[in-house]
């Protein structure tokens, strides 16, 4: 609005003309809210309340006579109460702009004052004592001012005449010598550590070559593996069909050999027993003729022996039935040849080898002696016939003779 006007946060809007005053002053004063400003009749002027900084530069006279340049910053504002801003108001409204050239030519003062009653060290040792009796010994003339002071600094002190650096010689050089020593020292842990560190270094680098060399050895190994593990292969592969050609050519060698004991040696063993046993039937043939023969022969030499002398005897009396008997026996050699040449060219199975053979030429000769003896026994009685029970069959070389049956021959 036209008429309206507003202090900023920061400032105090001083309206004079008015008629009522609040205070005790010759105008009125306004912060934080705004106020009507009749023209013509009021006037209103604003009051800065910020912050302002002075700066200190101040040739200085210590209570030794020692010459200091010191250089202090002060930090003030003008207080917020109406005393305060009323104060500053008379003083520095028209004037704003140097409020610190002159509230730093005021602590300049103070400075001067407080810093003759002391000493270099103090100064340089107890610097916010120092900016503390400045600040005490300004605040009646801040507060007349309407100056609130928020903070004073002292931040360097020059000495022209090299006092203070003469005084810190002694400790300079006792801390250069420390510094030299904690420097050396240092150095030398530096130069340990450095050792320390070039060992470890050399270390690992020497147990990085050895697994280096461990992987690439192993590596190499593996490269080798893998280029022999074709060849590898392919040989247990070529083994493999070698082992399995070798059981099948063992397998076929069994089968071949089954096959030859079945179809070769078998059959040629049966063949070679045939012969054997051929051989041997031969043999045993040959063996029965010559013993049938040899003893048909000798069986009929004695029986025409005895046929002879059977004959004589018969004869003698001119018995009748002798003569036919005589007859019979007169034949009984052809019948005993022919019977003998037959039983030669039979095909008989002897069980009980020569001894049957001459068992049954025994019995073909008995038979006829048999006949011969009935014949004796007939013409010996009185009616012509004879016992035949009780003259046994003559035996032939010790033994009975035996007959030609089914029961001593196998065909």
């Amino acid at each position: 609005m036209l008429f309206w006007h507003v202090p900023a946060p920061n400032e105090a809007m001083l309206i004079s003309g008015s008629k009522r005053q609040a205070q005790d002053t010759q105008f009125r004063i306004v912060t934080g809210h705004g106020s009507f400003v009749l023209p013509i009749k009021q006037k209103a002027r604003m009051l800065s309340l910020a912050l302002r900084e002075a700066e200190i530069i101040e040739d200085c006279v210590t209570q030794q006579g020692i010459r200091l340049n010191v250089r202090a910053v002060t930090v003030f504002k003008v207080g917020d109460d109406a005393v305060s801003i009323a104060n500053a108001a008379r003083r520095f409204l028209a004037e704003q702009d140097r409020m610190e050239e002159l509230v730093g030519r005021i602590f300049a003062g103070h400075l001067r004052s407080i810093i003759g009653g002391l000493t270099v060290e103090q100064i340089i040792r107890e610097r916010d004592r120092v900016a503390q009796e400045v600040k005490a010994g300004s605040h009646s003339e801040m507060e007349k001012l309407g100056i609130v002071v928020d903070a004073l600094q002292i931040q360097e002190i020059n000495d022209a005449t090299g006092y203070i650096n003469n005084l810190a010689a002694p400790h300079a050089a006792a801390v250069a010598a420390q510094a030299r020593i904690a420097q050396a020292k240092a150095d030398q842990e530096a130069a340990e550590r450095e050792q320390q560190a070039a060992a470890l270094k050399a270390e690992y680098e020497r147990d990085t070559a050895i697994k280096r060399a461990g992987f690439l050895a192993e590596t190499e190994q593996s490269n080798a593996r893998a280029a022999q593990a074709g060849p590898l292969a392919q040989a247990r592969a070529s083994q493999e069909v070698i082992e399995e050609q070798t059981s099948l050519a063992e397998r076929q060698a069994q089968l071949a050999a089954q096959r030859l004991e079945a179809e070769v040696r078998r059959p040629a063993d049966a063949e070679a027993y045939r012969q054997r046993t051929l051989a041997e039937a031969a043999r045993d043939q040959a063996k029965f003729e010559a013993d049938g023969g040899a003893y048909a022969e000798r069986t009929l030499a004695q029986a025409q022996a005895d046929a002879n002398s059977a004959r004589a005897e018969s004869l003698k009396d001119g018995n009748q039935e002798l003569i036919a008997a005589n007859r019979i026996v007169e034949n009984l050699p052809a019948l005993a040849e022919a019977a003998a040449k037959g039983l030669a060219g039979a095909n008989v199975t002897v069980l009980n080898g020569t001894e049957g053979v001459n068992e049954m030429a025994a019995g073909l000769v008995g038979q006829g002696m048999a006949i011969l003896n009935s014949l004796q026994r007939g013409a010996g009685s009185p009616n012509g016939g004879g016992n035949p029970s009780a003259n046994p069959t003559p035996s032939v070389n010790g033994k009975t003779p035996v007959r030609l049956d089914e029961s001593n021959t196998q065909s």
